[in-house]
Protein backbone atom coordinates (compact mmCIF):
# COMPACT_ATOMS: atom_id res chain seq x y z
CA UNK A 1 0.00 0.00 0.00
CA UNK A 2 1.13 3.36 -0.89
CA UNK A 3 2.66 5.51 1.84
CA UNK A 4 -0.07 8.64 2.22
CA UNK A 5 2.18 12.54 2.39
CA UNK A 6 1.79 14.43 5.07
CA UNK A 7 0.96 18.26 4.29
CA UNK A 8 4.25 18.98 5.52
CA UNK A 9 5.45 16.96 2.84
CA UNK A 10 3.78 18.58 0.33
CA UNK A 11 4.56 21.59 0.73
CA UNK A 12 7.96 20.71 0.91
CA UNK A 13 7.72 19.07 -2.49
CA UNK A 14 5.84 21.60 -3.56
CA UNK A 15 8.48 24.16 -3.09
CA UNK A 16 11.15 22.42 -4.50
CA UNK A 17 9.24 22.05 -7.73
CA UNK A 18 8.63 26.36 -8.07
CA UNK A 19 12.46 26.69 -7.00
CA UNK A 20 13.31 24.20 -10.23
CA UNK A 21 14.85 21.68 -7.51
CA UNK A 22 12.72 18.96 -9.19
CA UNK A 23 12.73 18.12 -12.39
CA UNK A 24 8.62 18.28 -13.71
CA UNK A 25 9.43 17.00 -17.00
CA UNK A 26 9.37 13.45 -18.24
CA UNK A 27 12.32 12.64 -20.64
CA UNK A 28 11.14 12.04 -23.83
CA UNK A 29 11.49 8.41 -24.95
CA UNK A 30 12.21 6.95 -28.81
CA UNK A 31 9.00 5.92 -30.47
CA UNK A 32 10.21 1.68 -30.29
CA UNK A 33 7.58 -0.15 -32.53
CA UNK A 34 7.17 -4.17 -31.67
CA UNK A 35 8.58 -6.35 -34.32
CA UNK A 36 7.81 -10.20 -34.74
CA UNK A 37 10.64 -12.03 -35.80
CA UNK A 38 9.03 -15.50 -35.95
CA UNK A 39 6.21 -14.08 -38.39
CA UNK A 40 7.90 -11.70 -40.95
CA UNK A 41 5.79 -9.18 -42.70
CA UNK A 42 5.73 -10.78 -46.39
CA UNK A 43 3.94 -7.52 -48.08
CA UNK A 44 5.55 -4.56 -48.68
CA UNK A 45 3.65 -1.35 -47.93
CA UNK A 46 3.43 -0.62 -51.85
CA UNK A 47 1.20 -4.03 -52.22
CA UNK A 48 -0.57 -3.34 -49.25
CA UNK A 49 -1.48 0.00 -50.93
CA UNK A 50 -2.17 -1.25 -54.14
CA UNK A 51 -4.47 -4.11 -52.24
CA UNK A 52 -5.98 -1.34 -50.95
CA UNK A 53 -6.80 0.65 -54.21
CA UNK A 54 -8.51 -3.11 -55.59
CA UNK A 55 -10.49 -3.43 -52.52
CA UNK A 56 -11.67 0.37 -52.46
CA UNK A 57 -12.84 -0.63 -56.16
CA UNK A 58 -14.80 -3.51 -55.00
CA UNK A 59 -16.27 -1.67 -51.84
CA UNK A 60 -17.44 0.62 -54.24
CA UNK A 61 -19.17 -1.73 -56.80
CA UNK A 62 -20.89 -3.52 -53.49
CA UNK A 63 -22.27 -0.31 -52.02
CA UNK A 64 -24.22 -0.14 -55.45
CA UNK A 65 -25.31 -3.87 -55.56
CA UNK A 66 -26.43 -3.55 -51.67
CA UNK A 67 -28.28 -0.32 -52.55
CA UNK A 68 -30.09 -2.47 -55.12
CA UNK A 69 -31.03 -5.11 -53.01
CA UNK A 70 -31.57 -3.61 -49.37
CA UNK A 71 -33.93 -0.48 -51.58
CA UNK A 72 -31.80 1.74 -49.10
CA UNK A 73 -28.85 3.41 -49.53
CA UNK A 74 -25.85 1.93 -48.01
CA UNK A 75 -22.36 2.43 -48.31
CA UNK A 76 -19.28 -0.14 -48.08
CA UNK A 77 -15.76 1.17 -46.93
CA UNK A 78 -12.37 -0.48 -46.75
CA UNK A 79 -11.50 -0.47 -42.94
CA UNK A 80 -7.68 -2.02 -42.99
CA UNK A 81 -5.56 -4.17 -44.50
CA UNK A 82 -3.25 -6.18 -42.28
CA UNK A 83 -1.51 -9.17 -42.20
CA UNK A 84 -1.86 -11.92 -39.45
CA UNK A 85 -1.48 -15.40 -39.15
CA UNK A 86 -4.39 -18.09 -40.00
CA UNK A 87 -5.26 -18.76 -36.48
CA UNK A 88 -5.66 -15.29 -35.54
CA UNK A 89 -8.27 -14.96 -38.34
CA UNK A 90 -10.03 -18.19 -37.37
CA UNK A 91 -10.28 -17.67 -33.60
CA UNK A 92 -12.02 -14.04 -34.08
CA UNK A 93 -14.08 -16.10 -35.98
CA UNK A 94 -17.68 -16.61 -34.15
CA UNK A 95 -19.49 -20.42 -34.47
CA UNK A 96 -22.52 -18.94 -36.07
CA UNK A 97 -21.25 -18.05 -39.04
CA UNK A 98 -21.61 -17.29 -42.91
CA UNK A 99 -18.56 -18.04 -44.42
CA UNK A 100 -17.83 -18.85 -48.50
CA UNK A 101 -15.01 -20.52 -50.09
CA UNK A 102 -14.04 -19.05 -53.15
CA UNK A 103 -11.44 -20.84 -56.21
CA UNK A 104 -9.06 -18.65 -56.95
CA UNK A 105 -7.59 -19.06 -60.22
CA UNK A 106 -4.68 -16.82 -62.34
CA UNK A 107 -5.16 -16.86 -66.05
CA UNK A 108 -1.32 -17.24 -65.85
CA UNK A 109 0.00 -20.47 -65.50
CA UNK A 110 2.90 -19.39 -63.45
CA UNK A 111 0.42 -18.14 -60.49
CA UNK A 112 -0.82 -20.80 -57.92
CA UNK A 113 -4.43 -21.72 -57.81
CA UNK A 114 -5.69 -21.21 -54.51
CA UNK A 115 -8.86 -20.73 -52.20
CA UNK A 116 -10.32 -17.28 -50.60
CA UNK A 117 -12.68 -16.80 -47.45
CA UNK A 118 -14.99 -14.24 -47.64
CA UNK A 119 -16.78 -13.70 -43.97
CA UNK A 120 -20.07 -11.92 -43.70
CA UNK A 121 -22.14 -11.49 -40.58
CA UNK A 122 -24.98 -13.08 -39.78
CA UNK A 123 -27.03 -9.84 -39.41
CA UNK A 124 -26.25 -8.87 -42.84
CA UNK A 125 -27.01 -12.06 -44.10
CA UNK A 126 -30.66 -11.85 -42.24
CA UNK A 127 -31.53 -8.25 -43.67
CA UNK A 128 -30.09 -9.25 -47.02
CA UNK A 129 -32.57 -12.43 -46.82
CA UNK A 130 -35.17 -10.39 -45.44
CA UNK A 131 -35.38 -7.31 -48.08
CA UNK A 132 -35.15 -10.20 -50.84
CA UNK A 133 -38.20 -11.96 -49.80
CA UNK A 134 -40.29 -8.11 -49.45
CA UNK A 135 -39.52 -7.34 -45.87
CA UNK A 136 -39.74 -3.28 -44.92
CA UNK A 137 -38.08 -3.21 -41.57
CA UNK A 138 -35.95 -0.76 -40.58
CA UNK A 139 -31.90 -1.39 -40.09
CA UNK A 140 -31.27 -0.54 -37.03
CA UNK A 141 -34.47 -3.78 -36.20
CA UNK A 142 -32.54 -6.35 -37.89
CA UNK A 143 -34.11 -9.94 -35.82
CA UNK A 144 -31.11 -12.26 -35.81
CA UNK A 145 -33.01 -15.58 -34.93
CA UNK A 146 -30.95 -17.91 -32.24
CA UNK A 147 -30.78 -20.95 -34.58
CA UNK A 148 -28.81 -21.46 -37.72
CA UNK A 149 -29.31 -20.28 -41.83
CA UNK A 150 -32.38 -22.55 -43.03
CA UNK A 151 -31.75 -24.08 -46.54
CA UNK A 152 -34.07 -21.65 -48.70
CA UNK A 153 -32.58 -18.56 -46.80
CA UNK A 154 -29.15 -20.56 -47.69
CA UNK A 155 -30.17 -21.21 -51.57
CA UNK A 156 -30.62 -17.20 -51.24
CA UNK A 157 -27.94 -16.69 -49.63
CA UNK A 158 -26.08 -18.28 -52.04
CA UNK A 159 -27.52 -16.29 -55.09
CA UNK A 160 -25.35 -13.34 -53.23
CA UNK A 161 -22.45 -14.65 -52.47
CA UNK A 162 -22.08 -15.73 -56.16
CA UNK A 163 -22.94 -12.16 -57.30
CA UNK A 164 -20.29 -10.87 -54.82
CA UNK A 165 -17.90 -13.48 -56.04
CA UNK A 166 -18.32 -12.09 -59.91
CA UNK A 167 -17.78 -8.47 -58.64
CA UNK A 168 -14.74 -9.40 -56.97
CA UNK A 169 -13.32 -11.42 -59.89
CA UNK A 170 -13.97 -7.82 -62.01
CA UNK A 171 -11.87 -5.76 -59.25
CA UNK A 172 -9.38 -8.52 -59.33
CA UNK A 173 -9.33 -8.07 -63.23
CA UNK A 174 -8.77 -5.01 -63.56
CA UNK A 175 -4.82 -5.45 -62.34
CA UNK A 176 -4.36 -9.30 -63.06
CA UNK A 177 -6.88 -12.06 -65.26
CA UNK A 178 -7.99 -14.18 -62.66
CA UNK A 179 -11.29 -16.07 -62.23
CA UNK A 180 -13.05 -16.55 -59.07
CA UNK A 181 -15.69 -19.62 -58.35
CA UNK A 182 -17.94 -19.92 -55.25
CA UNK A 183 -17.61 -23.39 -54.06
CA UNK A 184 -19.19 -23.56 -50.60
CA UNK A 185 -21.26 -21.59 -47.94
CA UNK A 186 -20.11 -22.74 -44.80
CA UNK A 187 -21.99 -21.59 -41.20
CA UNK A 188 -19.29 -22.98 -38.58
CA UNK A 189 -16.17 -21.49 -38.71
CA UNK A 190 -14.95 -24.25 -36.77
CA UNK A 191 -15.32 -26.84 -39.68
CA UNK A 192 -12.89 -24.59 -41.88
CA UNK A 193 -9.94 -26.07 -42.95
CA UNK A 194 -8.69 -23.85 -45.85
CA UNK A 195 -5.49 -22.65 -44.88
CA UNK A 196 -2.40 -24.46 -41.96
CA UNK A 197 -3.12 -22.31 -38.74
CA UNK A 198 0.69 -20.85 -39.01
CA UNK A 199 -0.06 -19.81 -42.48
CA UNK A 200 0.29 -15.83 -42.49
CA UNK A 201 -2.70 -14.08 -44.27
CA UNK A 202 -4.16 -10.74 -45.67
CA UNK A 203 -7.15 -9.40 -43.99
CA UNK A 204 -9.58 -7.44 -45.84
CA UNK A 205 -11.94 -5.86 -43.78
CA UNK A 206 -14.95 -3.74 -45.41
CA UNK A 207 -17.56 -2.26 -43.41
CA UNK A 208 -21.06 -2.26 -44.78
CA UNK A 209 -23.20 0.79 -43.32
CA UNK A 210 -26.80 2.21 -43.58
CA UNK A 211 -29.22 4.13 -41.06
CA UNK A 212 -28.92 2.43 -37.66
CA UNK A 213 -27.27 -0.89 -39.22
CA UNK A 214 -23.77 -1.75 -39.49
CA UNK A 215 -22.17 -4.56 -40.59
CA UNK A 216 -18.87 -6.21 -41.85
CA UNK A 217 -17.42 -8.12 -44.91
CA UNK A 218 -14.10 -9.98 -44.10
CA UNK A 219 -12.14 -10.88 -46.98
CA UNK A 220 -8.98 -13.70 -46.24
CA UNK A 221 -6.28 -14.01 -48.23
CA UNK A 222 -2.99 -16.52 -48.38
CA UNK A 223 -0.03 -14.44 -48.31
CA UNK A 224 2.05 -17.58 -49.93
CA UNK A 225 -0.43 -18.13 -52.71
CA UNK A 226 -0.49 -14.12 -53.16
CA UNK A 227 2.73 -12.65 -53.15
CA UNK A 228 4.02 -13.34 -56.80
CA UNK A 229 0.39 -12.03 -58.01
CA UNK A 230 0.14 -8.80 -56.29
CA UNK A 231 3.92 -8.60 -56.93
CA UNK A 232 3.22 -8.07 -60.06
CA UNK A 233 1.29 -5.09 -60.33
CA UNK A 234 2.24 -3.07 -62.45
CA UNK A 235 2.79 0.70 -60.93
CA UNK A 236 0.32 2.07 -63.65
CA UNK A 237 -2.77 -0.05 -61.98
CA UNK A 238 -2.11 1.53 -58.91
CA UNK A 239 -5.44 3.20 -59.21
CA UNK A 240 -6.79 0.01 -60.79
CA UNK A 241 -7.52 1.43 -64.69
CA UNK A 242 -9.60 -1.06 -66.52
CA UNK A 243 -8.80 -2.45 -69.75
CA UNK A 244 -11.37 -2.06 -72.35
CA UNK A 245 -12.50 -4.06 -74.91
CA UNK A 246 -11.32 -2.93 -78.59
CA UNK A 247 -15.19 -3.76 -79.41
CA UNK A 248 -17.27 -2.16 -76.88
CA UNK A 249 -14.88 0.95 -77.43
CA UNK A 250 -15.97 0.73 -80.97
CA UNK A 251 -19.78 0.34 -79.76
CA UNK A 252 -19.36 3.41 -77.96
CA UNK A 253 -18.03 5.56 -80.50
CA UNK A 254 -20.45 4.68 -82.84
CA UNK A 255 -23.13 5.16 -80.40
CA UNK A 256 -22.09 8.51 -79.66
CA UNK A 257 -21.92 9.55 -83.50
CA UNK A 258 -25.15 8.14 -83.99
CA UNK A 259 -26.69 10.72 -81.20
CA UNK A 260 -25.17 13.77 -82.94
CA UNK A 261 -24.56 12.92 -86.86
CA UNK A 262 -28.23 14.67 -86.61
CA UNK A 263 -27.15 17.97 -85.54
CA UNK A 264 -27.09 21.41 -87.40
CA UNK A 265 -23.84 22.59 -88.36
CA UNK A 266 -22.76 25.94 -90.67
CA UNK A 267 -21.14 25.06 -93.55
CA UNK A 268 -19.72 28.32 -95.98
CA UNK A 269 -17.32 28.08 -98.89
CA UNK A 270 -14.67 31.46 -98.37
CA UNK A 271 -13.92 32.88 -101.52
CA UNK A 272 -11.40 35.34 -100.04
CA UNK A 273 -10.51 37.71 -96.73
CA UNK A 274 -9.47 41.10 -96.89
CA UNK A 275 -8.88 44.04 -94.88
CA UNK A 276 -10.12 47.66 -95.90
CA UNK A 277 -10.38 50.89 -93.82
CA UNK A 278 -13.39 52.14 -92.13
CA UNK A 279 -13.48 55.20 -94.37
CA UNK A 280 -13.04 53.13 -97.89
CA UNK A 281 -16.48 51.11 -96.77
CA UNK A 282 -18.08 54.12 -96.15
CA UNK A 283 -18.16 55.15 -99.60
CA UNK A 284 -18.70 51.82 -100.90
CA UNK A 285 -21.86 51.95 -103.16
CA UNK A 286 -24.23 49.92 -105.09
CA UNK A 287 -22.48 49.11 -108.87
CA UNK A 288 -19.15 49.39 -106.59
CA UNK A 289 -16.83 46.29 -107.93
CA UNK A 290 -14.07 45.30 -105.34
CA UNK A 291 -10.94 43.36 -106.55
CA UNK A 292 -9.96 40.52 -104.88
CA UNK A 293 -6.51 38.95 -103.89
CA UNK A 294 -6.96 35.73 -105.89
CA UNK A 295 -6.80 35.03 -108.86
CA UNK A 296 -10.02 33.29 -110.78
CA UNK A 297 -9.19 29.56 -110.78
CA UNK A 298 -7.46 29.57 -107.35
CA UNK A 299 -8.97 27.27 -104.74
CA UNK A 300 -11.63 28.47 -102.56
CA UNK A 301 -11.57 27.18 -98.43
CA UNK A 302 -14.83 25.66 -96.99
CA UNK A 303 -15.45 25.84 -93.49
CA UNK A 304 -17.30 23.69 -90.81
CA UNK A 305 -18.18 25.73 -87.86
CA UNK A 306 -15.56 28.45 -89.02
CA UNK A 307 -12.92 25.69 -88.62
CA UNK A 308 -10.83 25.56 -92.30
CA UNK A 309 -12.05 21.32 -93.66
CA UNK A 310 -11.80 21.38 -97.30
CA UNK A 311 -9.99 23.34 -100.27
CA UNK A 312 -12.14 23.49 -102.92
CA UNK A 313 -13.15 25.09 -106.98
CA UNK A 314 -15.99 27.29 -107.25
CA UNK A 315 -18.16 25.88 -110.42
CA UNK A 316 -21.50 25.79 -111.86
CA UNK A 317 -24.04 22.75 -111.58
CA UNK A 318 -27.55 22.10 -112.43
CA UNK A 319 -27.56 26.02 -113.06
CA UNK A 320 -26.69 26.73 -109.54
CA UNK A 321 -23.25 27.54 -107.84
CA UNK A 322 -21.30 24.93 -106.32
CA UNK A 323 -17.99 23.70 -104.88
CA UNK A 324 -15.88 20.79 -105.58
CA UNK A 325 -14.22 19.39 -102.98
CA UNK A 326 -10.50 18.54 -103.48
CA UNK A 327 -8.70 17.77 -100.45
CA UNK A 328 -8.65 18.42 -96.54
CA UNK A 329 -7.12 21.19 -95.22
CA UNK A 330 -4.09 19.49 -92.65
CA UNK A 331 -5.18 20.42 -89.07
Amino acid sequence: MPENLSQSQIDELMKRMHSGAVDTETEKKPKVKDYDFSSPKKFTKEQLKSLNGLHDNFARVLSSYFTSTLRDVCEVEVLQIEEERYFEFNNALPDNSLTGIIDFKPEDEHYEETSLILDMTTSLGYLLVERMLGGTSHSGEVFVPQRDFTEIELTLLNSIFQQITKYLQESWCSYVPVATTLTSLETNARLLQAFSPQDVVVIAALSVTMDNYSGTITICLPAESLEEVVDSFKSRYSRAIKQQDPEKEQEKRNLIMDSIKHSDIEIKAVLDSFQMSLGDILQLQVQDVIALNKNINSDICVMVDDEPWYNAKLGVSKLKKSVKLIDVVAV
